[in-house]
């Protein structure tokens, strides 16, 4: 039985220590990836593959609604637009990882 590869992304939640050693919080987000060892147990069949596929097209989907609309605010608010960028690009990314989870999760129920 082969095991799930989604395991491997749990240990990038390693990267959330920097958070201890450097003093900088924006690591500890990191600490959610530990989230992706439950995925151990799965069992890696054309089942999962086909649900991990689903998942990740919406995530894919709203990366692509949520980001140029974030672009589209930066450009008008021109006095803010680093932060804009900055905090929308994050925003994103946690939007990403956060459907996918949730997106899979309910497709393997």
């Amino acid at each position: 039985m082969k095991r799930s590869p989604l395991r491997y992304l749990g240990f990038l939640g390693l990267l959330g220590l920097l958070s201890l050693v450097t003093s900088n919080t924006g690591f500890a987000g990191f600490f959610g990836f530990f989230g992706f060892f439950a995925y151990t147990r799965l069992v890696n069949d054309e089942r999962l593959q086909i649900n991990t596929g689903r998942a990740a097209k919406n995530a894919f989907v709203s990366m692509v609604v949520a980001y140029p609309a974030i672009l589209v605010y930066g450009a008008f608010v021109p006095k803010a637009a680093p932060e804009v960028y900055a905090f929308g690009f994050v925003l994103v990314v946690a939007m990403q990882l956060l459907i996918f989870s949730l997106s899979l999760a309910y497709y393997e129920r």
